[in-house]
């Protein structure tokens, strides 16, 4: 019996100590979750104004100039898809959504003889995609909890060089968007090509343009230079500023999900440090009641 509450009395000292590291890492990373929705406050309307300025600008121009970044391939027979995950684990389920909603494309594509090339941003998500089968043909980690915006870039650059040089005919991008730090939504992008962007299809009016009556005259937008070459312009910073988006509402969904995740395991741990509390209260009864025998036991055999 001393043995096994000892063994008891262990399990609990054991339990006591990864609650402490949980609870830590809980209230770490909810107080790194507000700076990252700081920063996706801010960026939010800067982004949708650079979709909102690339969506009208590609509605003046018509047909898209022959520009290399803005033709579109005539087939689409290969896809690169970016799937963004975290560097580190202990977030739920927060980096397997991203690979298995990559890997659902990916499948979805090779149903129509189309092939699909991996990019991943975080260990996590490279590494579980390579454990499936499916090797990236680049990774990007090391900065997934607080990605800058030379990272996007970083990113932008290799996928649009994709692009150009007909290594992909599509490019589309996969992340968790942040609603609060208890829900986050599985999210899929197209980038590239321009005509098929996931921004032509948005409704990227502001509330007062969407209050506007829709029978009230709009102003005319004169472009200085032509719309062709803003374009030219606006594109990059528009796959830039997209995957830097999605960067930070990655990084807030991961620090959402690790801290849900911590403050379950710690309420876990709690459950444990009572059942084992019981289970040594009641280890201690039952020695306490064998003395007890014991001693009337003795006492009646001298008497």
């Amino acid at each position: 019996m001393a043995t096994s509450q000892r063994d008891v009395r262990n399990r609990i000292s054991a339990v006591k100590n990864i609650q402490k590291i949980t609870r830590a890492m809980e209230m770490v990373a909810a107080a790194r979750l507000r700076r990252a929705e700081q920063r996706i406050e801010v960026l939010r309307p800067y982004a949708d104004a650079i979709r909102r300025m690339t969506r009208q600008a590609a509605e003046a121009a018509g047909d898209l100039p022959r520009l290399p970044i803005l033709a579109e391939h005539e087939q689409v027979s290969r896809v690169g898809l970016l799937v963004v995950a975290g560097d580190r684990g202990l977030a739920g389920a927060f980096n397997s959504n991203a690979v298995r909603a990559g890997i659902a494309a990916a499948r979805e594509h090779g149903a129509e003889s189309r092939e699909a090339v991996f990019f991943a941003s975080g260990r996590r998500g490279a590494s579980s995609l390579a454990f499936r089968g499916y090797e990236p043909v680049e990774r990007f980690t090391g900065f997934t909890e607080r990605p800058a915006y030379a990272d996007a870039r970083r990113i932008a650059e290799r996928l649009m060089a994709a692009y150009v040089d007909d290594e992909v005919d599509q490019v589309e991008i996969f992340y968790n968007g942040y609603i609060s730090p208890l829900s986050q939504e599985m999210r899929r992008e197209t980038l590239l090509p321009l005509q098929k962007a996931t921004l032509l299809d948005e409704d990227d009016e502001s509330e007062d343009d969407a209050k506007q009556d829709s029978s009230q005259p709009r102003a005319l937008v004169e472009y200085e230079p032509d719309p062709e070459e803003i374009l030219k312009r606006l594109v990059p910073d528009y796959v830039e500023i997209s995957i830097y988006r999605a960067l930070l509402e990655s990084s807030a969904s991961e620090l959402g999900a690790r801290m849900t995740a911590m403050r379950n395991a710690s309420d876990n741990a709690s459950t444990l440090i009572e059942d084992y509390t019981l289970q040594m209260n009641r280890a201690r009864q039952a020695e306490i009641t064998q003395e007890i025998m014991e001693v009337v036991a003795g006492a009646e055999g001298l008497g």
